[in-house]
Protein backbone atom coordinates (compact mmCIF):
# COMPACT_ATOMS: atom_id res chain seq x y z
CA UNK A 1 0.00 0.00 0.00
CA UNK A 2 1.19 3.55 -1.27
CA UNK A 3 1.94 5.89 1.94
CA UNK A 4 0.22 9.07 1.12
CA UNK A 5 2.11 12.40 0.85
CA UNK A 6 2.42 15.62 2.76
CA UNK A 7 2.04 18.71 0.76
CA UNK A 8 2.81 22.09 1.95
CA UNK A 9 1.94 25.67 0.84
CA UNK A 10 3.83 28.47 1.98
CA UNK A 11 2.55 31.70 1.27
CA UNK A 12 3.47 35.06 1.69
CA UNK A 13 1.04 37.00 5.17
CA UNK A 14 2.21 39.85 3.53
CA UNK A 15 0.97 39.84 0.52
CA UNK A 16 -2.13 38.69 1.78
CA UNK A 17 -2.32 35.01 -0.17
CA UNK A 18 -3.77 32.98 2.30
CA UNK A 19 -7.00 32.31 0.07
CA UNK A 20 -4.84 32.20 -2.70
CA UNK A 21 -2.93 29.25 -0.59
CA UNK A 22 -6.61 27.81 0.64
CA UNK A 23 -7.75 27.44 -2.54
CA UNK A 24 -4.51 25.33 -4.00
CA UNK A 25 -4.93 23.42 -1.24
CA UNK A 26 -8.78 22.60 -1.97
CA UNK A 27 -7.70 22.07 -5.62
CA UNK A 28 -4.74 19.83 -4.73
CA UNK A 29 -7.14 17.45 -1.84
CA UNK A 30 -10.30 17.29 -4.51
CA UNK A 31 -7.82 15.79 -7.12
CA UNK A 32 -5.80 13.92 -4.74
CA UNK A 33 -7.98 12.54 -2.23
CA UNK A 34 -6.54 9.08 -2.58
CA UNK A 35 -2.78 9.96 -2.79
CA UNK A 36 -2.41 13.39 0.03
CA UNK A 37 -2.86 12.73 3.43
CA UNK A 38 -2.56 16.35 4.20
CA UNK A 39 -1.86 19.91 2.98
CA UNK A 40 -0.19 22.38 5.43
CA UNK A 41 -0.48 25.83 4.86
CA UNK A 42 2.91 27.66 6.29
CA UNK A 43 3.06 31.37 6.56
CA UNK A 44 6.11 32.71 5.04
CA UNK A 45 6.87 36.81 4.42
CA UNK A 46 8.98 38.35 1.32
CA UNK A 47 6.53 37.39 -1.56
CA UNK A 48 6.79 33.54 -0.98
CA UNK A 49 4.44 31.09 -2.53
CA UNK A 50 5.82 27.57 -2.78
CA UNK A 51 4.24 24.28 -3.11
CA UNK A 52 5.99 21.12 -2.04
CA UNK A 53 5.23 17.29 -2.25
CA UNK A 54 7.00 14.92 -0.32
CA UNK A 55 9.48 17.75 0.60
CA UNK A 56 10.45 18.32 -3.10
CA UNK A 57 10.02 21.46 -4.53
CA UNK A 58 6.96 21.31 -6.85
CA UNK A 59 6.31 25.06 -7.44
CA UNK A 60 8.18 28.56 -6.77
CA UNK A 61 6.45 32.26 -7.59
CA UNK A 62 9.83 33.57 -7.03
CA UNK A 63 11.85 30.82 -9.57
CA UNK A 64 8.53 30.82 -12.18
CA UNK A 65 7.94 34.53 -11.90
CA UNK A 66 4.37 34.00 -12.08
CA UNK A 67 2.00 31.86 -9.94
CA UNK A 68 0.78 28.27 -11.26
CA UNK A 69 -2.08 27.78 -13.52
CA UNK A 70 -4.24 25.20 -11.78
CA UNK A 71 -3.66 22.56 -14.38
CA UNK A 72 0.47 23.24 -13.90
CA UNK A 73 0.52 22.72 -10.72
CA UNK A 74 -1.48 19.01 -10.82
CA UNK A 75 0.83 17.82 -13.21
CA UNK A 76 3.63 18.54 -11.02
CA UNK A 77 2.28 17.56 -7.63
CA UNK A 78 1.16 14.25 -9.75
CA UNK A 79 4.13 13.63 -10.72
CA UNK A 80 5.93 13.65 -7.11
CA UNK A 81 3.13 12.31 -5.44
CA UNK A 82 1.32 9.58 -8.24
CA UNK A 83 3.92 9.41 -11.08
CA UNK A 84 2.46 7.88 -13.97
CA UNK A 85 -1.53 8.87 -12.62
CA UNK A 86 -3.93 10.29 -15.82
CA UNK A 87 -5.63 13.15 -14.49
CA UNK A 88 -7.87 13.24 -17.59
CA UNK A 89 -8.85 16.84 -18.41
CA UNK A 90 -5.95 18.70 -17.20
CA UNK A 91 -3.26 16.78 -18.66
CA UNK A 92 -5.01 17.48 -22.25
CA UNK A 93 -5.30 21.31 -21.19
CA UNK A 94 -1.87 21.61 -20.59
CA UNK A 95 -0.53 20.33 -23.72
CA UNK A 96 -2.53 22.29 -25.94
CA UNK A 97 -5.23 20.15 -26.38
CA UNK A 98 -8.55 21.51 -26.27
CA UNK A 99 -11.75 18.79 -24.81
CA UNK A 100 -14.23 18.18 -26.68
CA UNK A 101 -16.68 20.58 -27.01
CA UNK A 102 -14.41 23.02 -25.91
Amino acid sequence: MMEKARVEIEYCTQCRWMLRAAWVAQELLSTFEGEIAEVALVPGKGGVFEVRAKCQLAWSRKAEGRFPEPAELKQRVRDIVAPGRALGHADRHARGVRPAGG
